[in-house]
This record gives C-alpha cells, sequence and structure tokens, in this order.
C-alpha cells in the first residue's frame, strides 16, 4: 500500500480529524495541555465526542488545575461529568488521576509510556493519546476505529487492538504517526462504519481489502 497516498486522501476528506474530547463545531485541533488531554481522553472511553466535549469543558471551567481536582468534591465531579456517561466510576478515577498528577509528578503529567499506564483508566490508548496530542510526540493510538480500519484496509490481520498498535508502528512511517489517529476516527465516524461503511463515499476503495473482498462480492 502506499502510505503516502493514503494518508494524503485522508487529509483531503476528513479536513480536521478526531481528537479527545472534539468541539463538534471545531475547525482545528486545539493545543490543550497534557493534563486536559488525559482527562478527556479517560472521560471519553465509551461516550460520544460531544458528550466528552461537554464534560471535560464543565470540568475544567469548575477545576483547572489537578490539585483543584484532586480536591474536589466527588458529588460535583459527578454532576459536571454526567454527559460523557459512567460518571461514578469515572469520576473516582480522574480525581485519583489528578492527586497522582499533583502529588507525584508535581503538577506535571509524566511523558513516560510506563507511568502512564500506571494510572487507573489509563491503557495504552489513552497513554498515545497523551503522547500525541498533549506532547506532540510521535505514537499510534488504537481504537476500535482505528482497529477496524487498519483491518478492512489489509494493513493488519490482528485480534486486538495491541497488536493493531505494533502492526502500524511497523508498517506506518513515523512521520505520520501523529496523524494517524485523528484521521482514521474520523474516517470510522464517517465513512468506514462499523456495520454499514460508506464504500461509495471512500476514498480508499482501490487500496483496500474489505471493499475488493467482501463489498464488491455483495453487490453482484
Amino acid at each position: 500500500m502506499d502510505h503516502d497516498e493514503m494518508i494524503k486522501r485522508l487529509r483531503e476528506k476528513m479536513k480536521v480529524g478526531a481528537y479527545p474530547g472534539k468541539d463538534p463545531d471545531a475547525d482545528a485541533v486545539p493545543q490543550d495541555p497534557p493534563f486536559k488531554i488525559l482527562i478527556s481522553t479517560i472521560l471519553s472511553q465509551r461516550t460520544r465526542d460531544a458528550n466528552t466535549h461537554r464534560a471535560s469543558t464543565d470540568l475544567f471551567e469548575e477545576f483547572s488545575t489537578p490539585e483543584e481536582l484532586a480536591e474536589a468534591p466527588i458529588e460535583k465531579v459527578k454532576e459536571l461529568i454526567e454527559p460523557a456517561g459512567f460518571y461514578n466510576v469515572k469520576s473516582k478515577r480522574i480525581k485519583e488521576v489528578a492527586r497522582l498528577v499533583h502529588e507525584e509528578y508535581g503538577d506535571e503529567v509524566p511523558e513516560d509510556m510506563e507511568e502512564l499506564l500506571d494510572m487507573p483508566g489509563v491503557g495504552r490508548k489513552t497513554a498515545n493519546c497523551v503522547q500525541v496530542y498533549g506532547f506532540g510526540e510521535p505514537a499510534v493510538p488504537v481504537d476500535t476505529h482505528v482497529h477496524r480500519i487498519s483491518n478492512r484496509l489489509g494493513i493488519a490481520d490482528t485480534s486486538d487492538p495491541e497488536e493493531t498498535e505494533k502492526v502500524l508502528e511497523k508498517e506506518i512511517p513515523k512521520k505520520y504517526w501523529i496523524e494517524i489517529n485523528k484521521l482514521m476516527v474520523e474516517f470510522g465516524k464517517q465513512i468506514c462504519q462499523p456495520r454499514r461503511p460508506k464504500c461509495d463515499e471512500c476514498p480508499l476503495t482501490d487500496m483496500c481489502d474489505y471493499y475488493k473482498e467482501v463489498y464488491l462480492d455483495e453487490d453482484r
């Protein structure tokens, strides 16, 4: 596959792309601090961008620093993040993450992957999102969209996101790592959807195994 051409076409089609807590009306990726990216990504788990954006915006308007969030009343935190869903679990996680960042790291989110992974609610996707969107460092966050699209295109042949991450790191040039998540996630939401991909709107059909082996066969 021509990865340069793939990224070029995705850029043209998706424009801004996705990112943690995306504002549905945004026309640019914001330069948010690592702490906001970390908390927003935890809030984004199993919820929609619009709900994450509302929850994280309300939360950070009230509690903008790790110390403030760590000391915030749990009931108030639940109220603010309710739009993101699972607020009982997420409120405890983000308060504990805020406490760790404040007490263990002097209010600075650690850049080290292993230190991030030791925090509650932080898996590889969240840690990689912090790397990419918080620190501007090349990493490959793999969620369900990135995993699905990579396998449909034929870049990967994997059963879980962590395996897909390893394949993408090997196959995709490092210069594209920062972009691959925001482009594929938005592509997955708008076009390469889980159940009914819009192959007639896709700019990558000539590169796609799914289109050649499944879509065209169903269409016959």
